[in-house]
């Protein structure tokens, strides 16, 4: 008999937002895979979980993933997590679940915490058109067109020291379009602060947000 993968979103900040589903596959399964076993480990310890973990990130995911197929084939289940939130979504996994069905495994995927939605119920701004774009672009044109495609809402991944300039640039297009910087979601210093481009671009020109960032953008016009 044929094992399974099990895909179990975790905590995007706060331990308490484990689901008990979650947990229970934890529990269950042969091995864990996860982006940082001393980091999975701080959330299985709050819950008293033993579990075989190995290491499954972006340097290694090519040859972890035919080792842990071949597991699975071998009758062990496998649980995914990765560092906060839900695996794949820009966090390493796809590989992983990519072989599962391609070689008929079954593939599991547990409901739970994502930093994107939370921000983007928080943000106030649409939320029946929206489309997420992971992290952000550099190069300017890039961020020029991923900022003005039309599409709805844009829910999008922002390092703290550039959310001014992404901003700024923002500004220079619509700078009344409004915009919600989230941080630290879900954690003690968790804030959601929303403006115009214009207002938040001033706001954080010298002084940029600390810790995550998730920045909700509203439609273009």
């Amino acid at each position: 008999m044929s094992g399974r993968l099990v895909v179990c979103p975790t905590p995007i900040g706060n331990l308490e937002d484990v689901t008990l589903r979650v947990l229970s596959a934890l529990r269950d399964a042969d091995v864990v895979a996860c982006e940082d076993t001393r980091r999975t480990r701080v959330l299985l310890d709050r819950y008293g979980v033993n579990a075989r973990l190995v290491s499954y990130h972006e340097h290694n995911e090519q040859a972890r993933s035919g080792e842990l197929v071949r597991r699975m084939r071998a009758g062990e289940t496998v649980a995914l997590v990765s560092d906060a939130g839900m695996p794949l979504v820009s966090d390493p996994g796809y590989v992983l679940v990519q072989a599962c069905v391609a070689a008929g495994l079954p593939v599991e995927v547990l409901p739970g915490p994502s930093a994107a939605l939370t921000a983007l119920v928080a943000s106030g701004l649409p939320a029946d058109e929206w489309r997420f774009v992971g992290f952000l672009p550099r190069k300017k044109g890039e961020l020029t067109r991923a900022l003005s495609e039309p599409g709805g809402t844009l829910v999008a991944f922002e390092s703290p020291r550039r959310v001014g300039a992404t901003l700024s640039l923002l500004a220079s297009l619509d700078p009344d379009r409004p915009v919600a910087v989230c941080r630290e979601l879900t954690k003690v210093h968790e804030e959601v602060v929303r403006g115009t481009a214009a207002e938040l671009a001033e706001r954080y020109a010298s002084s940029p947000p600390r810790g995550e960032v998730v920045l909700v953008v509203g439609p273009a016009a």
